[in-house]
């Protein structure tokens, strides 16, 4: 099964690079099977379509726009149907053409307008090309560019772009590509949700992504059709994907637990469902007991006894272990909550969809991953004021608020769905978190939560199996 896996991922790496398949195009492969392992750095992970097959036909394979680009560039099977470094950097070492002195960087996701540092970045050697791909490279970030709207509560007084680049007419904002499956458990469509539409349906929202992703990140010249958009969307949504074997507990549906992309196709998820106040449809209480696909485990025996044990206990202290939650906008300054400083709650708190890890609703956060004091120095620095008030804010990324123009939004993002982790590191809308153990230490420090060194492992050992 490895070598099958390497088989398809050198050919996916093919539609990444926006290289000829003749005539036919993928035709000629045809389809990917259901179930084929992709290996990560846990143990593996495979995808099962409800269409029988992954078809290589559908347009999402296919080259829609004018630069070379396909969904596939930035949605590998092989990384969650998301991007890892380690897949970009092999792509950047593979593709060739000869169009530079040496022929490397070529691949159809290296393009100027959005997967390069800045649009106005040297490519002309390699070495140019290694710093302007270099965001790309080392956390597999695609630059958004957008615009301060000229209605919105706030002005950008300062930048501080080390590409020397963004200003107001074009804010840079690097983000990692939100993989394309698993969307059934969809609120919010895009890390700021602007592809999510007031009164229509994640399905409605979709299309317009589509269209838009060809338009922009592949330079279509013309829109999509309404077929093809329905066509993407369809293919997407058809997707489950899961790990599958993790390296220490094996087989993740083994000893009565429910791991692995199969039981995501029957698991009842809707918007609204096991929201903090109340399921939009049965009116039932939050239950922040929102994952139990190991709860067989929790006394697990035989050879993996103890590694599916702690597996178990992540999956308990992500459910139950108490958070005090400061300092969120979203939460802590929203007086729906009651007393909005003093929130307590858990990992499920803001991941509540049963089984699926993202917020059921539409809930974007600011965590503080954009503050100013957690700057890398490769990321840009933006310094905003209030119209109104003066105040000052400094952040890497306003996230949400270059959508809806309002001053609380800055550095709000939506969380993503939680399942196939293992295979799409690095972590958060940026890419601050190499590894699982980063983002666990991240919230452990935030929050000031106290775990300890085996409840971290535990996490993590949940998180990876997910």
């Amino acid at each position: 099964m490895h070598q099958a896996s390497i088989a398809f991922h050198s050919l996916l790496v093919l539609a990444a690079t926006g290289a000829s398949l003749g005539a036919q195009g993928w035709s000629d492969l045809l389809r990917l099977p259901n179930n084929l392992p992709f290996r990560n750095a846990s143990g593996y992970a495979t995808t099962i379509s409800t269409a029988g097959h992954i078809d290589l036909t559908n347009e999402f394979f296919r080259n829609l726009g004018t630069n070379g680009r396909r969904c596939v560039s930035c949605h590998l099977p092989s990384a969650g149907w998301s991007i890892t470094p380690s897949q970009v950097q092999a792509v950047f070492a593979a593709t060739g053409g000869g169009v530079f002195d040496d022929g490397l960087g070529l691949g159809a996701i290296f393009r100027l307008n959005d997967g390069a540092n800045s649009p106005n970045a040297d490519v002309s050697t390699l070495t140019a090309r290694r710093s302007a791909y270099s965001m790309l490279l080392t956390k597999g970030l695609i630059r958004v560019g957008m615009p301060v709207p000229p209605t919105a509560e706030f002005e950008l007084i300062a930048v501080d772009d080390p590409y020397g680049f963004a200003s107001d007419a074009e804010v840079s904002l690097f983000r990692r590509p939100l993989p394309t499956t698993n969307l059934k458990f969809l609120s919010a469509v895009m890390w700021d949700g602007r592809e999510t539409f007031a009164g229509q349906s994640i399905h409605f929202d979709l299309l317009d992504q589509s269209n838009g992703a060809t338009l922009g990140h592949a330079q279509g010249a013309s829109p999509l059709t309404a077929a093809q958009r329905e066509s993407i969307v369809a293919f997407e949504m058809a997707l489950h994907t899961a790990q599958v074997w993790d390296d220490r507990a094996g087989s993740l549906d083994g000893a009565g637990a429910r791991g692995g992309p199969g039981p995501i196709i029957d698991q009842l998820t809707y918007i609204g469902i096991n929201d903090l106040f109340g399921d939009s449809r049965t009116g039932a209480p939050f239950n922040p007991i929102v994952f139990d696909i190991y709860d067989a485990w929790t006394h697990a025996r035989g050879n993996a006894a103890a590694a599916r044990q702690a597996v178990a206990r992540g999956q308990l202290l992500f459910n139950t272990r108490p958070i005090n939650i400061s300092g969120v906008s979203g939460i802590n300054d929203e007086d729906i909550f009651g007393n909005p400083t003093n929130v307590v709650g858990s990992c499920t708190t803001c991941h509540d969809t049963p089984n699926g890890g993202n917020h059921s609703v539409v809930a974007p956060l600011n965590i503080g991953l954009v503050d100013a004091a957690r700057r890398t120095p490769d990321l840009p620095l933006y310094t905003f004021r209030n119209k109104t008030t003066g105040a000052i804010t400094q952040v890497t990324d306003p996230g949400r608020a270059l959508i809806s123009g309002r001053w609380k939004h800055i550095g709000r993002f939506k969380g993503p769905i939680l399942r196939d982790l293992a295979a799409r590191a690095p972590y958060f809308h940026n890419g601050s978190a190499a590894t699982l153990a980063a983002a666990v230490d991240f919230y452990d420090t935030r929050f000031d939560i106290g775990l300890t060194s085996n409840e971290k492992r535990d996490l993590v050992a949940f998180l990876q199996t997910l």
